[in-house]
């Protein structure tokens, strides 16, 4: 029954993935995720329930509005493809667990924020928010098995069931998580604004890696931290090198000097590295998705490296 159970959670999320395209395109907006209908935002049409079926409508009209032709942009494909992927993802890798359900609602939230934070440079708090109540929530029935339980022992009576000790130091776990994956942010954040004079990241990201922390605890918050500054920089840096190059071809039609030409497209590409406004969530989202698959075995590996 397993492939049929992976199908239908597969299109379970395809389902979700469709809502989510309504949050990610209202809640930047301030709008009601649940009223009104779904329309085409060129014609004001009310998209027809035919016309709203998962990833089947976009192929069938082509990718644009039945009424006036507007191209719908494939974003909204690839997100309900996306969704699908990571809830039939979450039951292959969890099980028939509650594990797949929270890792199920950590990929909906993530992808959401990460799409959101891509296309607004906003990470919402209606989804920021209830995402950081919701791991905490979800600690107390799926243990999170982290550093509480090797240095805080001391905070559960040793009394009590193990059953319930193990809820206790899961509890704390996705606390200190979240405390210290805002934390890390916010001091980021403030050392980047002392040093350039200008905000490098802003509370949303702080909110986001608070909603990372409860649902992942410490190692991996911190995991997840260290691996989307590092995609993060290489982000950048391949973004300033591709300036440079473009800047300093179109410098070389100009003046006949290469020297002077690629001098002038570096300036020109420092310019975009000092006030490009990089969407952070997005790593962060993105190297979270990939911590809760991959990253107690990341950790083991680094570990057996000393």
């Amino acid at each position: 029954m397993d492939p049929v159970i992976t199908a239908a959670i597969f299109g379970f999320g395809l389902v979700f993935g469709s809502f989510l395209n309504v949050c990610i395109y209202r809640l930047p907006l301030g709008l009601s995720v649940v009223a009104p209908r779904s329309a085409c935002p060129k014609c004001k049409r009310l998209i027809a329930f035919y016309d709203n079926i998962p990833v089947v409508s976009w192929l069938v009209l082509g990718g644009r509005c039945r009424h006036c032709k507007t191209p719908i942009s494939p974003r909204y494909l690839v997100i309900e493809l996306l969704t699908g992927a990571l809830f039939a993802s979450c039951y292959v890798y969890f099980g028939w667990t509650l594990s797949t359900l929270k890792y199920c609602v950590f990929s909906f939230l993530l992808l959401g924020l990460i799409f959101t934070d891509a296309e607004t440079k906003l990470l919402p708090d209606k989804l920021t928010l209830p995402g950081l109540a919701l791991g905490v929530i979800f600690s107390w029935f799926v243990p999170v098995n982290d550093l509480a339980s090797q240095f805080l022992p001391g905070v559960v009576n040793l009394k009590l069931s193990g059953y319930l000790s193990m809820r206790i130091l899961s509890l704390v776990d996705s606390g200190l998580g979240a405390a210290v994956g805002a934390c890390f942010i916010y001091g980021a954040g403030a050392i980047y604004l002392r040093w350039r004079g200008t905000e490098g990241m802003g509370f949303g990201d702080v909110k986001l890696m608070a909603m990372v922390g409860a649902f992942l605890g410490m190692k991996l918050t911190v995991l997840t931290i260290f691996s989307a500054s590092v995609a993060g920089s290489l982000f950048g840096l391949a973004t300033v090198f591709m300036v440079w190059l473009k800047r300093t071809h179109r410098f070389m039609k100009r003046l006949a000097n290469a020297r002077m030409a690629r001098r002038r497209g570096w300036q020109s590409a420092q310019m975009v590295y000092r006030y490009y406004q990089m969407p952070f969530g997005v790593f962060l989202g993105s190297m979270a998705v990939l911590a809760f698959f991959f990253g107690n075995q990341v950790l083991r590996w680094y570990g057996r490296l000393w």
